[in-house]
Parts: structure tokens; sequence; C-alpha cells
């Protein structure tokens, strides 16, 4: 956060450094004001490039076992620009570095979820995919299994056979139905 900060900081002393030598090069045939309206643009266009950028340099930085399968695109009034290219403020990965398959029951898969939201702390979790009936239940310290590694008392969340989250959890981290952006 102070990094992207110090970097408006210094956009809005480019901004100003710039717009005060195009007021002198014009022999001062621009308005006073130009160089603190250079600032506060490069400023605000340093803002909005920092949010459109997070995302993908927070997938840059995954791990190649760690698969996006959701972004969350954000449209607001106060951001004008968002209904022209949507924001993204919210990524879902499938995390399966730690993928777990049970031998008496290997559609069942246990893989890692990762939840990322701007300026929010990363979440991470465990869930179970019911690969062949098409369905997730997320797991906690206190889900308790049975003899075949199916977990007791969860709630399992219905998906679509096509689900980008299911194809990636159940095919290894192979996104086999692409990304979805999800509003």
């Amino acid at each position: 956060m102070f990094i992207e900060f110090f970097a408006v900081v210094v956009a809005g002393v480019a901004g100003f450094g710039i717009a005060l030598i195009a007021h002198r090069l014009t022999l001062r045939r621009l308005p006073d004001w130009t160089a603190p309206f250079g600032a506060a643009a490069a400023m605000v266009l340093m803002v909005i490039y920092l949010e459109y950028s997070w995302a993908g340099r927070f997938e840059a930085g995954l791990p190649e076992d760690v698969t996006v399968v959701s972004r969350n695109e954000h449209r607001v009034w106060y951001r004008p620009w968002t209904f022209a290219v949507p924001l993204t403020t919210r990524i879902i990965a499938i995390d399966n570095r730690i993928r777990q398959t049970n031998a008496n029951t290997p559609d069942y898969i246990v893989t890692g979820v990762i939840l990322k939201e701007r300026w929010a702390l990363t979440f991470g979790f465990q869930s179970m995919f019911d690969c062949a009936g098409g369905r997730r239940a997320d797991l906690t310290q206190n889900t308790v299994l049975d003899e075949e590694g199916i977990p007791q008392d969860v709630d399992w969340f219905r998906m679509a056979p096509d689900d980008p989250f299911l194809t990636t959890a159940c095919g290894g981290g192979e996104d086999n139905g692409g990304s979805s952006a999800q509003g």
C-alpha cells in the first residue's frame, strides 16, 4: 500500500513538472493553473492504472499450480470509466499444490481455494469437490470425515458441469472451461 501511495505522489510531482515545463516553453501563455492541474491529472491517472493492474500483478505472482477460475468485475457510478472497462475487484483461484485424492473415493478431491480481494488480506481454505456429482463442500478444521474420506455434516453446493471452478479442481489444475467473470 505504501509503494502505491509513493507511486501516486511521484506521478503527481512528475505531472506538475511536465506541466510547469510546458508552461515555461510556451513563454507563460498557458494559464497559471496548468501545473496543479497536471499534478492532479497525473495522480488520478496513476490511481486508475494501479486499480486496473492489481489483478494482473497478483496473478503474475501466482505459482504454476495455482489457476485463476473467477474474476469479479465491478461497475460503479462514482467511477464512470468502469462502465466502459469493468474493474476486477476479487479473484478466486484453485491451489492444486495441496491437491489430495483418496484411493477409496477417487471422485472426491480436496484442493485449496484462494480468495483475493483488492485492499484485503488473501484468504485460503480447503474445499472438497465431488467430481462425479458436480458439487463442492468447504472444509474447516472441525470437519469430520467418514471411513471413505467423505465429510459429514457439511453444506454441499451444486455446480454446473462446465463451471471452471469444478473443471479446474477435478482436472488437476487444467482450466477446461476457461475463466469466468462473475459480477
